[in-house]
């Protein structure tokens, strides 16, 4: 499946402030049975959107309608827990391309960029500025430029710089994942390889 190219985004947000969302929150257990990555996204926080008669919960911001966007606003320490790779299926099948946090966890984060999602980590303050500008106004923006590793608070004007993995940066703008990049390689390879024949 063709991956698509990450270079700018900018975009409404959809915020869960709560700290500590293990991957268990995201996408429990019991729905592990599947082995392609498709179907996870209406999993989503199955528990949390939920009661237990399967009656969404209307105030859970997946469920409520002011909230919308492909940026995942969360609090401190998300993707916590076991090292499933379908928390990140869920949240990209769902539709999200970025997740926001002050801190994620290493396997979590390194899940997330082998499905084209990027954790975007920023300092605690300005977490703390993304949530008051959305609950102040739901329509508020957010830019990600993953070029320049900028992410910016459209309506207060703050920006903070993020770190990525420069490989994982290059899969992303260029939309490859781990194969692609090799067969792009291809030439760089096969003169490499003439060299030392």
């Amino acid at each position: 499946m063709e991956q698509q190219k990450f270079e700018k985004l900018q975009s409404r947000a959809v915020p869960i402030p709560t700290e500590n969302i293990d991957t268990d929150q995201i996408i429990p257990a019991r729905f592990l049975k599947a082995t392609t990555r498709e179907g996870f996204g209406d999993k989503l926080f199955a528990d949390w959107k939920n009661d237990e008669a399967g009656k969404p919960i209307p105030d859970f911001p997946l469920n409520d309608s002011k909230y919308s966007g492909q940026i995942l606003v969360a609090g401190k320490n998300f993707g916590c827990g076991s090292s499933r790779e379908h928390a990140a299926w869920a949240i990209a099948d769902y539709g999200f391309k970025v997740v926001i946090s002050s801190f994620f966890a290493d396997i979590f984060k390194n899940n997330a960029l082998n499905n084209m999602l990027l954790p975007l980590q920023v300092s605690e303050n300005f977490l703390q500025n993304l949530f008051q500008a959305i609950q102040a106004d739901t329509h508020a923006k957010i830019e990600v430029d993953l070029e320049n590793q900028t992410v910016t608070n459209l309506v207060s004007g703050n920006s903070e710089t993020f770190e990525i993995n420069p490989y994982k940066k290059t899969c992303l703008l260029n939309g490859y994942d781990d194969l692609d990049y090799l067969l792009n390689q291809k030439e760089n390879i096969e003169a490499y390889e003439a060299k030392r024949a």
